[in-house]
Order: structure tokens, then C-alpha cells, then sequence
């Protein structure tokens, strides 16, 4: 897929890779629409990038149908998606005070899975009534945002596991539905990457984090997330995988107690 001149869609994208992504893209010529529930911030990324900006709960089904129809109808129908709205979380399942709390376990695979299923669902059926463009009749790419801990997971992160779990056993199948139509579906898996997810792991964690990846030892940026999603919308060849980009890093259990 051809970035310049398409229009690209990015859930999240009023921060973390999500904004990284919106930046890069812009940089190399798509037109962007920014969907987040922060308008703030996310006001801020598409007025700087000339992109524009809708607000949306990714886990509403009305919200994001209203939000994506407003991108439609200023820039035209997506022919590239980025899904990186996320949240994080951090119990375990029973503790001090009692089980794992069932709300919390569902906001998080609402928000993580449901929300990524919604942008999907959306984003296809805009595309598939597209024009195909180039060699291969192509209408437009999807990338899903899952995670090492998918497979990776550790202590403390069971719903959050489950949520990117899910996203990632989404991939293949998508790649299979989508392509009569010459839809494309990628899911990145990123390791430890320095996003508003990490500000809310404690000090010591995050440091262990950090340390345990091989090279380099530092967390991951979100111009390198960006960079890898440009490779995957660019590559036609890339389809019904997941690409991890962590630095060789594999997560082990906490030593944290």
C-alpha cells in the first residue's frame, strides 16, 4: 500500500505509539485521522500533523461509529488502520483483599480487545468498496496492536494478557475473512516500550523491565513501533502475521512480590 496520499485512521493516537504512528505517517504523506477519548491531547497531535481529530470510546460501538463516519466524511474511507488505543493493569488474581474484581478484568478486555474488534469491523467494510490500487488489486491494510504478553504474560497481568491474547489470535483469521476483498491484517507485538502504560508500573518493575531486554537494554520508542508499521503498510507481502519488536526480550515471572 502506497502511504502518500492515503488516508489512515489511528485509534489512540493522542499518545504513546499511537501518536508516534499519526506523526510518522503524516511525515510521509497520508492524510491522518486521529480517534481518542483524550480531545486535549488528541486535538493537539492533529492540528500539528494538519491531520483531524474525532472523539471516541473505541469500547462503544456508537461512540467509534460516530467518530469514524466524522474522519469519512472530512479526509474520505481509510485505506490503512492502526489499532493502538490500550489500557494496562497490574493484579493478580486473588491478593490481600479478595479475588481479582470481575469489572476491572472486563473494562480491560472491553477496552483492549472489544475496542480493537470495533475499529476492525469498521475499517473492512470501509474498505472493501474501495477502488484496488496497484499490482496486487490492493484496498487497504489493518494493524492491530497486541503485545509479548499475549504470550509472554507474567504475575499481576492476566487481564491484560487475555485482552492482547485475543487480539492476536485475531490476526490470521481477519487475514483470511478480508482477503476476497484485498485487505491486508498485521498484528505488532511490541516488548517494553516507553508509553503512558508504563507510568503506572512501580519504579522497581519497570526497571527490571527494562534491564531484562537483550539489546538494546532500554525501552522501546515510539518512532520505532511507527517505523515497523510503515514496513508492514508498504509490504503487501506481510499479511496474517505477528510482528514482534522487543529486542529479543522474553518475559519471565516477576521477581516482585
Amino acid at each position: 500500500m502506497e502511504i502518500a496520499g492515503s488516508t489512515s485512521f489511528i485509534t489512540g493516537g493522542a499518545s504513546g505509539l499511537g501518536a508516534a504512528t499519526a506523526r510518522h505517517l503524516a511525515s510521509l504523506g497520508a492524510r491522518v485521522g486521529v480517534l481518542d477519548r483524550d480531545v486535549e491531547r488528541g486535538s493537539a497531535i492533529a492540528s500539528e500533523i494538519g491531520g483531524v481529530f474525532a472523539e471516541c470510546d473505541v469500547s462503544s460501538a456508537e461512540s467509534l461509529e460516530a467518530a469514524f463516519a466524522h474522519l469519512v466524511e472530512q479526509l474520505g474511507a481509510p485505506r490503512i488502520t492502526v489499532a493502538c488505543a490500550g489500557v494496562g493493569a497490574g493484579k493478580k488474581v486473588i491478593g490481600r483483599n479478595g479475588p481479582h474484581p470481575l469489572d476491572e478484568f472486563e473494562r480491560i478486555v472491553n477496552i483492549n480487545l472489544i475496542g480493537v474488534f470495533n475499529i476492525v469491523r469498521l475499517a473492512a467494510w470501509a474498505m472493501h468498496d474501495l477502488d484496488p490500487v496497484g499490482p496486487d488489486g490492493e484496498r487497504g491494510v489493518i494493524v492491530t496492536t497486541a503485545s509479548i504478553a499475549a504470550t509472554d504474560g507474567v504475575d499481576g497481568g492476566v487481564s491484560y494478557s487475555a485482552s492482547k491474547g485475543g487480539v492476536l489470535g485475531m490476526t490470521l483469521p481477519l487475514a483470511r475473512d478480508l482477503a476476497p476483498w484485498g485487505i491486508r491484517a498485521v498484528s505488532i507485538s511490541p516488548g517494553s516500550f516507553d508509553t503512558p502504560l508504563v507510568e503506572g508500573m512501580p519504579d522497581e518493575y519497570a526497571e527490571q523491565m527494562a534491564a531484562t531486554t537483550p539489546f538494546p537494554p532500554r525501552f522501546g520508542q515510539g518512532p520505532e513501533y511507527a517505523q515497523l508499521c510503515a514496513h508492514i503498510i508498504s509490504n503487501t507481502m506481510l499479511n496474517g502475521s505477528d510482528m514482534r519488536i522487543d529486542g529479543g526480550m522474553r518475559m519471565a515471572p516477576s521477581r516482585l512480590r
